[in-house]
């Protein structure tokens, strides 16, 4: 799906089905692009989006949320979504990814 594979900006989501507990499979999926700013998980199970955020190659997961960012955390993407991170020290970690995950406790 072109849409899918696109680093597109805008108020855009794109949302897939997958079979029951593939996650592998989904995250194959969602890897399989040439950028990597941003993704999200929506889950009732924290472990389960803790592992997902962890294999995804997406300089910020938002979990249970999207687009909701601390002003202070590192910022940046992965692959073709720029390179290195802007803000406090990581900034200087040009050779590292790094990765922010944003949590929604509140989601039931």
């Amino acid at each position: 799906m072109y849409i899918a594979q696109e680093e597109s900006f805008g108020p855009v989501m794109v949302i897939s089905k997958f079979k029951n507990g593939d996650v592998d499979g989904v995250l194959r999926r969602a890897n399989t692009t040439e950028y990597g700013l941003a993704s999200g998980v929506f889950t009732k199970d924290i472990s389960k989006a803790l592992y997902i955020s962890e294999k995804l190659e997406a300089g910020t997961v938002f979990i249970n949320t999207y687009n909701k960012t601390d002003v202070a955390a590192p910022f940046g993407g992965f692959k073709q979504s720029g390179f290195g991170k802007d803000l406090g020290k990581l900034f200087f970690s040009f050779c590292i990814s790094h990765l922010t995950a944003q949590i929604n406790e509140k989601t039931t």
